[in-house]
């Protein structure tokens, strides 16, 4: 199984993949979509590939009350909190239970969306192929909601691509896009991050320098 050495490498190798979507070819009027933060520097390869322009969809996971790292669901935008209604069960919670972290997850998705957006208006989804990008997928949770809350704008084509995710995850994701491209699938799946030689953590600094640039 291939280790990236960095966001940016697994973006020009996930890029490769889509070029059947490049502006041009069978999607005239592609998007790129990527999960901040971490999904940002690959949608960015991928969008300077593909002549696309580059977006984002503002996605929180909603994670366990004894360790936030444990996600037990995620929201994306407005829309509803989804919840994997299993973890929930083997934890012995409830989605009540996940009220107060759900309320701080939807402050910060509130918080990023403005900061990212700059006052700039969400893009138009209609008609087009929407190609929402991320660094990786463990549990699918915060791909399920950005594909979600993608879908219901009505774009022609729902396309989900990431360089790593667990096999599972792709299996329960099937149903909401179009099309998944992942580049590798290890059987035993651990952290997104073990997959990266470099997976430092990006800023909101980082991520406004990219969206900033101009694609021409």
């Amino acid at each position: 199984m291939m280790r990236f050495q960095d966001r940016r490498a697994a973006g020009r190798a996930l890029a490769e993949h889509l070029l059947p979507y490049r502006k041009g070819g069978r999607c005239p009027d592609p998007l790129v979509l990527a999960l901040p933060r971490g999904g940002v520097p690959i949608g960015d390869e991928v969008a300077r590939s593909l002549d696309a322009p580059l977006d984002v969809i503002v996605v929180r996971k909603i994670g366990a009350p004894f360790a936030e790292e444990v996600g037990l669901g995620a929201v994306a935008g407005d829309d509803p909190p989804l919840y994997d209604q299993a973890a929930l069960v083997q934890f012995g919670l409830t989605e009540d239970d996940l009220a107060p972290i759900l309320a701080r997850e939807r402050q910060e998705l509130q918080r990023r969306t403005a900061l990212y957006r700059q006052g700039r208006p969400e893009a138009e989804l209609a008609g087009r192929t929407a190609i929402v990008v991320d660094d990786g997928l463990a549990t699918g949770s915060t791909a399920r909601a950005a594909l979600r809350f993608a879908r219901r704008q009505g774009p022609d084509q729902l396309v989900l691509a990431a360089p790593v995710c667990a096999p599972d995850a792709v299996r329960s994701l099937r149903d909401e896009a179009d099309d998944i491209v992942c580049l590798e699938q290890p059987p035993s799946f651990h952290a997104v991050g073990s997959w990266y030689e470099d997976f430092a953590q990006l800023t909101d600094d980082e991520v406004l320098r990219v969206l900033r640039t101009d694609r021409g």
